[in-house]
């Protein structure tokens, strides 16, 4: 019987984090059973493992890998105050809040992190400081430093604002919680 290689094992691995990335975001942590993650990666339950110790460690290497991947696509982005109306906008499009799955990690999972174990939430707390790095970076060039306090102000914007939305039945007021929260949004970066 052959062993598979590194290379193999770090790809599946990686499949597993991004296939319960959005599963998680879809259906929430709570859930998504180890068995639909597994199944959503093409896996048997027993090569779960073999990979993570516990449903918490993948809950965090997720957290980790979606919120890089967001702070990277956010550096992709028109430089300063440019980009980060371009980021507002996109953020709180309808069509980024009709897509849970491929959508913010924190609008989709923020209730359930806050009540998850130590370690998720640590992982969880290093990928929003790298959101938030990178926005006051955008706000303040020169001393991003200084433009901390914004950019928390900003992201926790952003993000109740599409939490807000996403619970709402009715379309219509959903739509002008959106609208309003780019208006709002929009003047935190003037």
């Amino acid at each position: 019987m052959a062993r598979y290689g590194k290379e193999h094992k770090q790809a599946t691995r990686q499949r597993m984090i991004e296939t319960a990335g959005a599963r998680f975001k879809q259906d929430g942590i709570d859930g998504s059973g180890i068995a639909t993650l597994m199944t959503d990666a093409g896996l048997t339950n027993g090569a779960f493992y073999a990979h993570f110790r516990s449903k918490d460690d993948l809950v965090a290497q997720v957290l980790v890998a979606e919120l890089a991947a967001q702070a990277a696509r956010y550096r992709t982005l028109a430089p300063g105050r440019e980009g980060l109306a371009d980021l507002i906008r996109g953020y709180l499009s309808p069509e980024h809040r009709d897509d849970r799955r491929n959508g913010c990690p924190s609008a989709a999972l923020l209730d359930e992190v806050g009540r998850c174990s130590e370690s998720v939430r640590d992982g969880y707390t290093s990928g929003a400081r790298e959101i938030v790095d990178e926005i006051a970076a955008r706000l303040e060039p020169e001393n991003p430093a200084s433009a901390t306090g914004r950019a928390i102000a900003l992201f926790t914007s952003l993000v109740g604002t599409m939490q807000l939305a996403r619970a709402l039945s009715d379309d219509e007021f959903s739509d002008a919680v959106l609208a309003q929260g780019v208006e709002s949004a929009l003047a935190l970066i003037d």
